[in-house]
């Protein structure tokens, strides 16, 4: 036999034998029974609920599933959302049966600024009208669920809002103050800051809603006896950014934050991920918003990994499941508002570790676009 030959054969037998591809599908739980999940949820106060898009429609309906189930279920209170406290204070006054629009569409108009679509859209609109139905419902003296608004990029509308609620009359009013002084404060260090690099501003951004989420918090004690939230929010707010890529580059997030500063347990983090279908998005920023073709997911990320179970649609409670293949770090596709599908790779994807970043994942393989509100 030739030195060569033996030399291949040998290494051939002495190489480790390659990893058994992971049966992920056997931990897999079907998205029509969220029983398991709220077994896993248990005493949470935060639950954190993810999209990889800011314009699928699977995600808000599956989202919003979930929602009903902590309120009814659970008895959350609050649903904080990646939204201008502004914007979304209409919204609350709608669900609560306090303002004069005769419709969920007719209250989301408040949203006017780029990207509409992300909360003016039918899916989100189905929502509020459940929760409205659902606060119509109660007895007088149950809490009415709220929505609010985390982010602060509402600077104009926060500054015209605290010359209107100079003198608060009640406790709500006085709450509203602070929110709006909060962002007053917080957007303008942001505004100022965008000149240094998105890091800081990503920084600040993300530590203003934890801020923000804190206060509502106790603000729901106040009112209500219970401080139950549920968040939400893109993937890459909500999954924790020690777990990723970005880290390396001093990034922070919401996730990240809640589990630094709240026991453990009291939050539950649940990510969203899909193989392909489309999307509603736009091509730069202001631009208008259509429906996209979403191209396939990368060979060897997170969307590859769960599309290859040969399953539709179906969730996996991370704690459950010791393959390395939720445990080691993968590409992960992101999409905001913005979907650049020829700049995927670079625009689109970074490392994360799927088992560190999120107490559960829902994967729909194919998915669709929101259909936005005229």
């Amino acid at each position: 036999m030739r030195p060569l030959l033996l030399l291949v054969l040998a290494l051939a037998c002495s190489s480790t034998p390659p990893e058994a591809p992971p049966n992920l599908a056997a931990h897999a739980h079907r998205l029509d029974d969220y029983t398991p999940l709220m077994r896993a949820i248990g005493d949470a106060h935060l639950v954190l609920l993810g999209e990889a898009t800011h314009g699928t429609h699977e995600f808000y309906v599956e989202r919003a599933k979930i929602t009903q189930q902590l309120i009814t279920e659970k008895k959350f209170t609050g649903v904080a959302l990646e939204a201008d406290g502004s914007d979304a204070e209409r919204i609350d006054r709608y669900v609560r049966g306090e303002s004069t629009d005769r419709s969920a569409a007719e209250a989301l108009r408040g949203f006017e600024d780029f990207p509409r679509w992300m909360w003016r859209n039918q899916e989100f609109a189905d929502l509020v009208e459940w929760i409205r139905r659902h606060n119509d419902s109660l007895p007088a003296n149950e809490p009415k669920v709220g929505v609010y608004g985390l982010d602060l990029y509402g600077l104009e509308e926060s500054r015209a809002a605290l010359k209107a609620l100079a003198s608060p009359r009640n406790a709500d009013e006085q709450f509203a103050k602070e929110q709006h002084a909060r962002v007053v404060k917080n957007a303008e260090e942001y505004y100022r800051e965008e000149q240094r690099g998105v890091v800081s501003t990503w920084n600040l951004r993300d530590r203003h809603m934890v801020e923000t989420m804190a206060a509502l918090q106790q603000f729901l004690i106040q009112r209500n006896g219970r401080d139950h939230i549920v968040v939400w929010a893109h993937n890459s707010h909500v999954g924790d950014a020690r777990a990723t890529s970005r880290a390396r580059y001093n990034e922070w997030n919401m996730g990240q934050l809640v589990r630094e500063h709240w026991p453990r347990g009291a939050s539950f983090t649940v990510g969203f991920t899909t193989h392909t279908g489309t999307v509603m998005a736009a091509s730069e920023w202001g631009g208008a918003p259509r429906v996209q073709q979403l191209r396939e997911s990368m060979r060897g990320s997170h969307g590859a990994l769960l599309h290859e179970t040969g399953l539709a649609r179906f969730y996996l409670i991370l704690s459950e499941i010791e393959e390395r293949a939720v445990r080691t770090p993968r590409q992960q596709r992101a999409v905001g508002v913005i979907y650049l599908p020829f700049q995927e790779a670079t625009a689109h994807y970074f490392a994360a570790t799927l088992a560190e970043q999120f107490d559960a994942v829902i994967h729909i393989d194919e998915t669709t676009a929101v259909t936005a509100l005229p």
